[in-house]
């Protein structure tokens, strides 16, 4: 299991972050500014770090240009710049990959399984490629495309990213807001309506009777959950 530094001194990013990295299976713990980037690095064994650039104390470039006086662990720069140039200083500084903010969680975490696998301390699960399949309900990862009693089904970028999480963890019940932070990201925070649209799309494309779902779920109070008839539910 990959030991993963998450360092910015937002919070609400880092709480974000983590909850999405410790879902992915991977070891997680947090700083808030630049100095205690540099120890925790030097201190914790990790197999990759997040740095936020504006931290305090000391930036996220200076941070990154200390640990890699003794470690080479990948490093990804968080930065609310897009210039090429701030990129090129980062990477000049020893960043091996750069985000710019605000970003999709889903390609945070596509870049960090990248850098381990690159680094070799993690290896890409071959089941992550590997069909889901619910009933009359398909789903193919490698291949992006969705079935419903066989037939194909199109489904937007947002509505397979959506429907794959659910049924990576069925059972499993998100809240809106979870589903905000895991699949668009922190540009749409508080908009939930845009989860129960995304919803309400895939019952349409994907449910035998969209009026009655036996599938894609709502636990009424909490979020949505994809029913796997195993008695089983999870807050989340």
């Amino acid at each position: 299991m990959a030991k993963i530094l998450v360092v910015d001194d937002e919070q609400v990013l880092v709480k974000g972050i983590t909850f999405n990295l410790k879902n992915e299976g991977y070891q997680v713990e947090t700083g808030y500014d630049g100095e205690a980037a540099v120890e925790m690095a030097r201190e914790g064994n990790f197999d990759l770090l997040i740095l936020d650039v504006m931290m305090p104390k000391i930036d996220g470039l200076q941070a990154c240009m200390r640990i890699r006086e003794f470690s080479n662990v990948p490093i990804i720069m968080l930065t609310a710049r897009s210039e090429d140039t701030d990129k090129i200083i980062g990477f000049e500084c020893g960043a091996d990959d750069y985000i710019t903010k605000p970003f999709n969680i889903l390609e945070l975490k596509a870049r960090v399984r990248a850098l381990l696998r690159r680094s070799g301390a993690s290896v890409q699960r071959q089941a992550d490629q590997q069909p889901l399949v619910i009933g009359h309900i398909r789903l193919d990862p490698s291949e992006r495309s969705a079935w419903k009693n066989g037939e194909s089904v199109e489904l937007t970028a947002k509505e397979f990213d959506l429907m794959e999480l659910l049924m990576r963890n069925p059972g499993r019940v998100y809240s809106r807001e979870n589903l905000l932070n895991v699949v668009w990201g922190y540009e749409y925070i508080g908009d939930y309506r845009t989860v129960d649209v995304h919803v309400r799309r895939l019952r349409e494309k994907l449910e035998l009777d969209p009026a009655n779902p036996e599938y894609i779920r709502t636990k009424w109070g909490v979020g949505y959950y994809l029913n796997n008839r195993s008695g089983g539910e999870k807050k989340a």
